[in-house]
Protein backbone atom coordinates (compact mmCIF):
# COMPACT_ATOMS: atom_id res chain seq x y z
CA UNK A 1 0.00 0.00 0.00
CA UNK A 2 1.08 3.56 -0.71
CA UNK A 3 0.63 4.71 2.89
CA UNK A 4 3.25 2.17 3.97
CA UNK A 5 5.80 3.82 1.71
CA UNK A 6 5.39 7.57 2.12
CA UNK A 7 4.37 9.46 5.24
CA UNK A 8 3.85 13.13 5.98
CA UNK A 9 7.09 13.02 7.99
CA UNK A 10 8.96 11.74 4.94
CA UNK A 11 7.34 14.38 2.74
CA UNK A 12 8.52 17.10 5.10
CA UNK A 13 11.99 15.62 5.22
CA UNK A 14 12.10 15.92 1.42
CA UNK A 15 10.52 19.39 1.47
CA UNK A 16 11.68 21.03 4.71
CA UNK A 17 10.24 24.36 3.57
CA UNK A 18 6.71 22.92 3.56
CA UNK A 19 4.87 23.88 6.78
CA UNK A 20 3.49 20.91 8.74
CA UNK A 21 -0.10 22.19 8.62
CA UNK A 22 0.02 22.64 4.86
CA UNK A 23 1.66 19.26 4.44
CA UNK A 24 -1.18 17.59 6.34
CA UNK A 25 -3.74 19.34 4.15
CA UNK A 26 -2.09 18.53 0.83
CA UNK A 27 -0.88 15.00 1.59
CA UNK A 28 -4.14 13.08 0.94
CA UNK A 29 -4.49 14.65 -2.52
CA UNK A 30 -0.83 14.10 -3.34
CA UNK A 31 -1.03 10.48 -2.18
CA UNK A 32 -4.20 9.87 -4.21
CA UNK A 33 -2.58 11.23 -7.38
CA UNK A 34 0.56 9.16 -6.85
CA UNK A 35 -1.58 6.05 -6.57
CA UNK A 36 -3.84 6.96 -9.51
CA UNK A 37 -0.93 7.43 -11.89
CA UNK A 38 1.17 4.48 -10.69
CA UNK A 39 3.95 6.58 -9.17
CA UNK A 40 3.99 4.49 -5.95
CA UNK A 41 7.41 2.86 -6.20
CA UNK A 42 10.15 4.62 -4.18
CA UNK A 43 12.19 5.40 -7.33
CA UNK A 44 9.22 7.00 -9.06
CA UNK A 45 8.04 8.87 -5.99
CA UNK A 46 11.52 10.26 -5.30
CA UNK A 47 11.85 11.68 -8.80
CA UNK A 48 8.27 12.98 -8.83
CA UNK A 49 8.56 14.79 -5.50
CA UNK A 50 11.97 16.23 -6.37
CA UNK A 51 10.63 17.75 -9.57
CA UNK A 52 7.47 19.08 -7.91
CA UNK A 53 9.51 20.54 -5.06
CA UNK A 54 11.51 22.62 -7.50
CA UNK A 55 8.65 23.55 -9.85
CA UNK A 56 6.37 24.77 -7.05
CA UNK A 57 9.00 25.94 -4.53
CA UNK A 58 7.92 23.15 -2.15
CA UNK A 59 4.22 23.69 -2.89
CA UNK A 60 4.47 27.37 -2.07
CA UNK A 61 3.29 28.44 -5.52
CA UNK A 62 0.34 26.61 -7.05
CA UNK A 63 -0.29 29.27 -9.67
CA UNK A 64 1.74 31.69 -11.72
CA UNK A 65 2.15 35.18 -10.25
CA UNK A 66 0.56 37.57 -12.70
CA UNK A 67 2.00 41.03 -13.39
CA UNK A 68 1.43 41.05 -16.22
CA UNK A 69 5.07 40.99 -17.23
CA UNK A 70 6.13 41.70 -20.80
CA UNK A 71 6.42 37.94 -21.32
CA UNK A 72 2.94 37.31 -19.90
CA UNK A 73 1.43 39.93 -22.20
CA UNK A 74 2.43 37.69 -25.08
CA UNK A 75 0.03 35.04 -23.75
CA UNK A 76 -2.75 37.30 -24.99
CA UNK A 77 -4.03 37.03 -28.57
CA UNK A 78 -3.19 37.83 -31.24
CA UNK A 79 0.35 36.56 -31.56
CA UNK A 80 2.45 33.47 -32.15
CA UNK A 81 2.74 32.43 -28.48
CA UNK A 82 -0.97 32.98 -27.81
CA UNK A 83 -1.81 30.83 -30.84
CA UNK A 84 0.56 28.09 -29.68
CA UNK A 85 -1.13 28.10 -26.26
CA UNK A 86 -4.60 28.03 -27.83
CA UNK A 87 -5.51 31.43 -26.39
CA UNK A 88 -8.13 32.90 -28.71
CA UNK A 89 -10.19 35.35 -26.64
CA UNK A 90 -9.20 38.60 -24.91
CA UNK A 91 -8.15 37.84 -21.34
CA UNK A 92 -7.21 34.22 -22.07
CA UNK A 93 -3.62 34.89 -21.06
CA UNK A 94 -4.45 35.63 -17.44
CA UNK A 95 -7.48 33.34 -17.39
CA UNK A 96 -5.38 30.34 -18.41
CA UNK A 97 -2.10 31.27 -16.74
CA UNK A 98 0.12 28.58 -15.23
CA UNK A 99 -1.49 26.58 -12.42
CA UNK A 100 -0.66 23.44 -10.45
CA UNK A 101 2.66 22.14 -9.09
CA UNK A 102 3.64 21.32 -12.69
CA UNK A 103 1.97 24.32 -14.26
CA UNK A 104 -0.30 23.94 -17.26
CA UNK A 105 -0.66 27.10 -19.33
CA UNK A 106 -3.02 28.12 -22.11
CA UNK A 107 -6.62 27.44 -23.08
CA UNK A 108 -5.76 24.40 -25.22
CA UNK A 109 -3.91 22.69 -22.39
CA UNK A 110 -6.62 23.45 -19.85
CA UNK A 111 -9.17 21.91 -22.21
CA UNK A 112 -7.08 18.81 -22.91
CA UNK A 113 -6.16 18.11 -19.28
CA UNK A 114 -9.71 18.82 -18.15
CA UNK A 115 -11.20 16.40 -20.66
CA UNK A 116 -8.78 13.65 -19.67
CA UNK A 117 -9.49 14.17 -15.97
CA UNK A 118 -13.24 14.63 -16.35
CA UNK A 119 -13.13 18.22 -15.06
CA UNK A 120 -14.40 21.38 -16.72
CA UNK A 121 -11.36 23.62 -16.53
CA UNK A 122 -12.55 26.03 -19.23
CA UNK A 123 -15.55 27.30 -17.27
CA UNK A 124 -13.54 27.62 -14.03
CA UNK A 125 -9.78 27.45 -14.74
CA UNK A 126 -8.96 28.38 -11.12
CA UNK A 127 -9.82 24.78 -10.17
CA UNK A 128 -6.47 23.74 -11.67
CA UNK A 129 -4.73 25.25 -8.62
CA UNK A 130 -6.86 23.38 -6.07
CA UNK A 131 -5.05 20.38 -4.55
CA UNK A 132 -7.76 17.87 -5.52
CA UNK A 133 -7.09 18.64 -9.20
CA UNK A 134 -3.60 20.19 -9.13
CA UNK A 135 -1.87 16.95 -8.14
CA UNK A 136 -3.93 14.92 -10.61
CA UNK A 137 -2.83 17.31 -13.35
CA UNK A 138 0.80 16.82 -12.32
CA UNK A 139 0.35 13.04 -12.19
CA UNK A 140 -1.33 12.97 -15.60
CA UNK A 141 1.45 14.97 -17.21
CA UNK A 142 4.06 12.77 -15.51
CA UNK A 143 2.40 9.61 -16.79
CA UNK A 144 1.72 10.86 -20.33
CA UNK A 145 5.33 12.03 -20.76
CA UNK A 146 6.59 8.54 -19.91
CA UNK A 147 8.38 9.73 -16.78
CA UNK A 148 7.49 6.73 -14.64
CA UNK A 149 9.50 4.41 -16.84
CA UNK A 150 12.48 6.77 -16.92
CA UNK A 151 12.34 7.27 -13.13
CA UNK A 152 12.64 3.50 -12.70
CA UNK A 153 16.26 3.83 -13.80
CA UNK A 154 17.06 5.96 -10.70
CA UNK A 155 20.25 7.29 -12.31
CA UNK A 156 21.55 10.82 -12.73
CA UNK A 157 21.10 10.56 -16.50
CA UNK A 158 17.52 9.40 -16.08
CA UNK A 159 16.76 12.34 -13.79
CA UNK A 160 18.33 14.75 -16.28
CA UNK A 161 16.04 13.39 -18.99
CA UNK A 162 13.03 13.80 -16.70
CA UNK A 163 14.08 17.41 -16.13
CA UNK A 164 14.38 18.01 -19.87
CA UNK A 165 10.94 16.58 -20.58
CA UNK A 166 9.35 18.71 -17.88
CA UNK A 167 11.29 21.91 -18.40
CA UNK A 168 12.24 21.74 -22.06
CA UNK A 169 15.84 22.23 -20.92
CA UNK A 170 17.82 22.03 -17.70
CA UNK A 171 16.81 25.17 -15.83
CA UNK A 172 17.21 24.70 -12.09
CA UNK A 173 18.88 21.32 -12.53
CA UNK A 174 21.16 21.69 -9.49
CA UNK A 175 18.21 22.51 -7.22
CA UNK A 176 16.20 19.59 -8.63
CA UNK A 177 19.15 17.26 -8.08
CA UNK A 178 19.49 18.34 -4.46
CA UNK A 179 15.84 17.52 -3.81
CA UNK A 180 16.30 14.23 -5.63
CA UNK A 181 19.30 13.22 -3.52
CA UNK A 182 17.33 13.89 -0.34
CA UNK A 183 14.23 12.09 -1.65
CA UNK A 184 16.27 9.02 -2.59
CA UNK A 185 17.83 8.92 0.86
CA UNK A 186 14.50 9.36 2.65
CA UNK A 187 12.73 6.73 0.54
CA UNK A 188 15.64 4.29 0.45
CA UNK A 189 16.37 4.46 -3.28
CA UNK A 190 19.96 3.40 -4.11
CA UNK A 191 22.10 6.18 -5.52
CA UNK A 192 22.55 4.32 -8.81
CA UNK A 193 20.35 1.64 -10.20
CA UNK A 194 19.58 0.53 -13.76
CA UNK A 195 16.44 -0.93 -15.27
CA UNK A 196 16.20 -4.60 -16.18
CA UNK A 197 17.14 -4.01 -19.78
CA UNK A 198 19.80 -1.43 -18.96
CA UNK A 199 19.52 2.31 -19.28
CA UNK A 200 18.80 3.78 -22.67
CA UNK A 201 21.21 6.42 -23.99
CA UNK A 202 19.96 10.01 -23.97
CA UNK A 203 19.38 9.98 -27.72
CA UNK A 204 17.22 6.88 -27.40
CA UNK A 205 15.18 8.40 -24.61
CA UNK A 206 14.56 11.56 -26.59
CA UNK A 207 13.49 9.62 -29.65
CA UNK A 208 10.83 7.90 -27.56
CA UNK A 209 9.48 11.05 -25.91
CA UNK A 210 5.66 11.17 -26.10
CA UNK A 211 4.10 14.30 -27.55
CA UNK A 212 2.17 15.69 -24.59
CA UNK A 213 2.77 19.27 -23.53
CA UNK A 214 1.69 21.65 -20.78
CA UNK A 215 2.61 24.99 -22.36
CA UNK A 216 6.16 25.39 -21.08
CA UNK A 217 7.84 24.48 -24.37
CA UNK A 218 5.77 27.03 -26.28
CA UNK A 219 6.77 29.74 -23.80
CA UNK A 220 10.44 28.78 -23.99
CA UNK A 221 10.33 28.64 -27.79
CA UNK A 222 8.91 32.16 -27.81
CA UNK A 223 11.68 33.33 -25.48
CA UNK A 224 14.32 31.79 -27.74
CA UNK A 225 12.77 33.36 -30.86
CA UNK A 226 12.80 36.79 -29.29
CA UNK A 227 16.36 36.38 -28.01
CA UNK A 228 17.48 35.35 -31.49
CA UNK A 229 15.66 38.35 -32.94
CA UNK A 230 17.42 40.71 -30.54
CA UNK A 231 20.81 39.21 -31.37
CA UNK A 232 20.11 39.54 -35.08
CA UNK A 233 18.97 43.14 -34.66
CA UNK A 234 22.08 43.95 -32.62
CA UNK A 235 24.34 42.51 -35.31
CA UNK A 236 22.56 44.49 -38.01
CA UNK A 237 22.89 47.67 -35.94
CA UNK A 238 26.61 47.08 -35.56
CA UNK A 239 26.98 46.48 -39.28
CA UNK A 240 25.03 49.62 -40.21
CA UNK A 241 26.79 51.73 -37.63
CA UNK A 242 30.33 50.67 -38.52
CA UNK A 243 32.00 53.43 -40.50
CA UNK A 244 33.47 52.42 -43.82
CA UNK A 245 37.19 52.04 -43.86
CA UNK A 246 38.96 54.97 -45.33
CA UNK A 247 41.74 54.41 -47.75
CA UNK A 248 44.77 56.56 -47.34
CA UNK A 249 46.83 57.64 -50.28
CA UNK A 250 50.46 57.42 -49.63
CA UNK A 251 52.41 60.31 -51.01
CA UNK A 252 55.74 59.94 -52.69
CA UNK A 253 58.74 60.33 -50.60
CA UNK A 254 61.03 63.04 -51.80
Amino acid sequence: MFDDMLTTDQLQAIMPGLPAAKSATLFPFLAAAIEEFAIESPARTAAFLAQLAHESAQFRFMEEIWGPTSAQRRYEPPGKLAADLGNTEPGDGQRFKGRGPIQITGRANYQRFGELLGADLLTDPTRAALPELAFRIAGLFWSKKGLNEIADGATDDAFREITRRINGGFNGLADRQQFYAVARAVLGVPATRSTRGGSLPAAGLRAQEPSFERGQKAIQADTRRRAAGRRSAAKNTVRKGTPAKRTRKRGRRH
